[in-house]
């Protein structure tokens, strides 16, 4: 095959791949390894594992080490110190030294039965380190579905898959230093050890002040080509110097994520290095699932499916374990486990790299690869199960959940017609400060315990519970609020906030936090009563400070951008008419109004656009049926029972009015 077929070939298989298991709600990671296996010399063998795209899948790794790089900040550390330190770094040392016990137990079985035991004890250790790693990409991406990042049990898991990850670097030193004996081997790592400290000692010393001046230096020339070839350059210059030393190429990639971490540029150099990770990565999954040879597994498919359920009950009893000796509820400790029990990408990384040098044997390649896959193809499945699994195993966890709703609905129960505010960070402090400005109560829900320990002990009405749950909801009583404000702008868990607020009480009126405003309409359709964009907002603010600095004079620049405002919210359009604003500046402003259509009205089933309102100088502002749920504007039919709030002077107000009742 020519190099275009080649490339032709591993495209469409990873486009088939990709699309099958986005359709089948599976990671992408998961159809590279299939596509790999089919077309691999083992199955169909249209493709080769060629020395070629072996060197080229391993910038995949370069660049997925790279992203470990820049997630690598000391204030996530020192915040995640407890998971990362105490628990990830017990849960990779003792499965290691688990592997290694278990490997010297079976060569004394072996013994004892007058046989030899074919695994030495270095690739013991490197099975046990590739099965000490966890699926990053797996996890993290359900959780982030599920709105678990920010649970206990998620800040938990998110702190043993980071220090899984700095694992991976001095596991890339050791397993080649592996390959040689006695003295020799300490020699090599001793010299390993020397070089990575050197090499790391200078880059790191000086190394962000240079990357911060010359990336500063590059972006000043405002070229997106320069920047790019800037970020590729930085990377794949590391990995080479770093390489040249004898050390790894993953290693120098991981430098060249540090440098860049602690600098203004992070951001947008995660996005611009992404589409090169996901693709190289991709096509190194490819290769992994060629070097899959499917005929041994059939014919020793009990050893699979023993390798598949030994290593995966192990992690999860033993992460379980761990957590509970960190004093966690039995409930966190169990979910923990169970999202933590399967292998991960830096496991294929790892296993390759033994087998390269010689470590593990080709015998042992195929199924423990499989039973690698298997165990991510049921992650989804124990996720998916693991309220019910923990329900199962501990008696005791319906018992902290209810408790914990216990605590909201103690703290809720005198409120009446009070606000319920989701998240309290920055905003939601702020909002909780202006109704308290207004004697007006409010309950907000939080899950930074940290956060709502510390608030709480100042006296401000916050408890720890997911807003995303119709149990925290209910307790703090939703039922009887005068509004939910969802404070924090993620759109999916203001949308199940938005479903569960519609199904359990959808006269109460919800006010939504974004970014912008892309997803306004998917909000606004799932019930929002108002969105509020950040970036609006903040441009409001801008034009307003701009105007009053050129001289416009204040009450113009308020009076812009009152307008402004006006034709952006819905609810801002006027205001209803109170028996104290018969002042002359208030008669000629516009107002709001209601308007409750009779159950027999002459206009049940007609458009609301045909009475053409906008004719006699009104705006229709918002519409909800008798059940208090809302509906768009543009298009809606009428009913019986429709609540109208309608903007406009009072004259055409009026005239409103008595067409909407009368006819």
């Amino acid at each position: 095959m020519t190099s275009l077929d080649l490339a032709l070939l591993y495209l469409v298989a990873a486009v088939l791949g990709v699309v099958a298991c986005r359709s089948l709600k599976l990671p992408p990671m998961l159809g590279y390894l299939v596509v790999g296996v089919v077309i691999g010399p083992n199955a169909l063998a249209v493709a080769q594992d060629s020395a070629s795209i072996q060197y080229l899948a391993e910038f995949g790794v370069v660049f997925l080490m790279f992203s470990i790089g820049l997630d690598f900040n000391l204030p996530k550390l020192r915040a995640l110190k407890t998971a990362v330190f105490g628990i990830g770094m017990a849960q990779v040392v003792l499965t290691v030294l688990g592997a290694l016990a278990g490997n010297a137990l079976l060569v004394w079985g072996f013994a004892m039965l007058g046989r030899a035991w074919q695994m030495p004890w270095q690739g013991a250790l490197v099975l046990g380190a590739a099965m000490a790693m966890s699926s990053t990409a797996i996890v993290v991406k359900l959780m982030v579905e599920r709105l678990e990042v920010e649970s206990p049990h998620g800040r938990l898991v998110m702190g043993v898959l980071l220090f899984q990850d700095l694992a991976v670097v001095p596991l890339l030193v050791l397993i080649p230093a592996l390959n040689s004996s006695g003295s020799e081997m300490a020699h090599a790592l001793a010299v390993a050890g020397l070089k990575a400290a050197v090499v790391l000692g200078l880059l790191l010393y000086g190394g962000q002040k240079a990357m911060r001046w010359w990336l500063t230096l590059v972006a000043r020339r405002k070229s997106e080509e320069l920047f790019m070839l800037n970020l590729l350059l930085v990377t794949l210059g590391l990995a080479w110097l770093t390489e040249h030393a004898g050390l790894s190429l993953a290693l120098g990639a991981f430098v060249a994520g540090m440098l860049i971490s602690e600098t203004e540029y992070r951001h947008q150099v995660e996005t611009d290095i992404r589409p090169f990770h996901d693709v190289l990565l991709g096509l190194f999954f490819i290769t992994i699932g060629m070097k899959l040879d499917w005929h041994p597994l059939v014919q020793h498919w009990w050893l699979v499916i023993l390798l598949t359920v030994l290593p995966v009950g192990a992690k999860f009893a033993l992460t379980a374990a761990l957590v509970r000796l960190f004093r966690q509820p039995p409930g966190v400790a169990l979910r923990t486990g169970l999202y933590l029990a399967q292998a991960g990408e830096f496991g294929f990384v790892l296993l390759t790299l033994g087998a390269q040098h010689g470590l593990v044997a080709p015998q042992w390649v195929s199924p423990v690869l499989a039973s690698m896959v298997l165990s991510m193809l049921i992650t989804p499945v124990l996720i998916l199960y693991s309220n019910r699994i923990v329900m199962t195993l501990s008696r005791s966890d319906w018992l902290m959940q209810s408790v914990q709703l216990t605590s909201i609905a103690k703290k809720s129960i005198q409120s009446e017609a009070h606000v319920i505010i989701c998240g309290y960070g920055r905003s939601g402090q702020n909002l909780a400060r202006l109704l308290e400005g207004e004697r007006i109560p409010y309950m907000a829900l939080d899950l930074d315990p940290d956060r709502v320990r510390q608030a709480a002990a100042a006296g401000q009405s916050v408890v720890f519970g997911d807003a995303a749950k119709v149990q925290s909801l209910m307790a703090a009583g939703l039922a009887r609020a005068s509004a939910v404000v969802v404070s924090y702008h993620d759109t999916p868990s203001a949308l199940k906030i938005l479903h569960l607020v519609q199904a359990h009480a959808p006269r109460v009126p919800v006010v939504v936090r974004t970014l912008d405003d892309a997803d306004l309409e998917r909000l606004k359709a799932a019930g929002a009563t108002e969105v509020v964009p950040e970036a609006i907002e903040g441009s409001l603010m801008l034009a307003s400070h701009a105007l009053a600095l050129v001289g416009v004079p204040m009450r113009r620049v308020i009076r812009i951008t009152r307008d402004a405002r006006d034709k952006r919210y819905g609810l801002l359009r006027g205001y209803f008419h109170g028996a104290d604003d018969d002042t002359a500046d208030e008669l000629d402003q516009a107002r709001l109004a209601s308007v409750t259509l009779p159950a027999a009205s002459p206009h049940a089933g007609q458009a609301l656009d045909a009475l053409a309102l906008h004719a006699v100088g009104v705006a229709v502002v918002s519409l909800r049926r008798a059940n208090g749920k809302g509906l768009r504007v543009d298009g809606a039919l009428l009913a019986g029972g429709d609540t109208l709030v309608i903007s406009g002077r009072p004259e055409a107000l009026a005239l409103a009015e008595e067409k909407l009742l009368v006819g």
